[in-house]
């Protein structure tokens, strides 16, 4: 996923056009092996936009099913609908869900609050929409990956605020939540890993500018910042130890369970930033899918899970 747009170990920190011009270069993932169906449509974005949408199915899906709502990585400057959909797809095929998936507008182009009101817009979009789509929209969850990951959470937290749809959970997978640059991990991993604190830095910059940092950063941008984690859905975290997002993973999560929520917690030794998507034959990532498989299973099985 990043590694295709060349961002390799120990480099330094590069200008916010440097890491734009790699990320979206970076080629398409290939889902030609999945045994899935593909259908493209246009869905409701922020300030009465319209944004290209794809939903994937299991051939011959009928009725309404869960859904997965699902927001891309890529920094907040990059990345497509289908970017990182090698982790998403095989959840499909499990559990008969629908997946769709948004081209929210990117940062610098449309900073914050773009990209998050486009995927929120969507997300009540797919819900006002769900039957047409293949969804029972009392089993919608939300998913996302890296920068994918924090819009999603930030989307979470806009729909309790706002009383908009009901999610049965919320996946977060190897989310960028913070943009305050404080953590041991983000000093750990600076100058190393798939994604280093230097293209952190220049991916929250491109999305918030001067504001990067400061004390005028909304926490549906940054839910890091979020004072209050109360009345959430249920939520899947899972981070690798060795990237810079594993203390900001490990805090949000520390805060749902404080606050009197559910939360799920994995963080998998040894693995750098988007780590199986690189390597997704390893006995690791098969455990990861394996985790993530059995929480969507038990989510969907369950009724939604009150807070304390």
């Amino acid at each position: 996923m990043l590694a295709a747009a060349g961002l390799d170990r120990d480099v330094p920190a590069p200008a916010a056009e440097d890491l734009i011009t790699g990320l979206r270069a970076g080629n398409a993932e290939d889902l030609s092996g999945y045994d899935v169906v593909r259908r493209d449509i246009t869905a409701d974005g922020y300030r009465d936009a319209r944004l290209t949408a794809s939903v994937y199915s299991r051939p011959g899906h009928v009725g309404a099913g869960p859904g997965l709502f699902v927001l891309h990585g890529g920094g907040m400057v990059g990345g497509t609908r289908h970017t990182g959909l090698s982790l998403i797809l095989p959840l499909l095929a499990a559990h008969d869900v629908s997946v769709v998936t948004v081209d929210y507008r990117l940062a610098p182009e449309h900073p914050d609050p773009y990209p998050v009101e486009d995927a929120y817009a969507s997300l009540i979009w797919t819900a006002r929409n769900a039957g047409d789509l293949g969804i029972d929209p009392g089993r919608l969850i939300l998913a996302g990956i890296s920068s994918g990951g924090g819009l999603a959470a930030g989307t979470a937290l806009l729909a309790r605020d706002r009383g908009g749809p009901a999610l049965r959970g919320q996946m977060l997978i190897c989310p960028m939540l913070d943009d305050r640059d404080r953590t041991a991990s983000a000093r750990q991993f600076d100058r190393s890993g798939t994604w280093t604190g230097g293209h952190n830095r220049a991916g929250w910059s491109a999305l918030l500018g001067a504001r990067a940092g400061t004390s005028d950063v909304s926490a549906y941008a940054a839910p890091a910042r979020a004072t209050d984690l109360s009345g959430l859905p249920p939520a899947f975290v899972d981070v690798g130890s060795a990237e810079v997002f594993r203390d900001e993973s490990v805090a949000y999560a520390s805060r749902i369970w404080a606050d009197g929520g559910a939360c799920e917690l994995h963080v998998w030794p040894g693995g750098t930033h988007a780590w199986d998507a690189l390597v997704p034959d390893g006995a690791m990532a098969r455990q990861a899918f394996a985790a993530r498989s059995g929480w969507l299973g038990r989510i969907l099985a369950a009724a939604p899970v009150p807070a304390l």
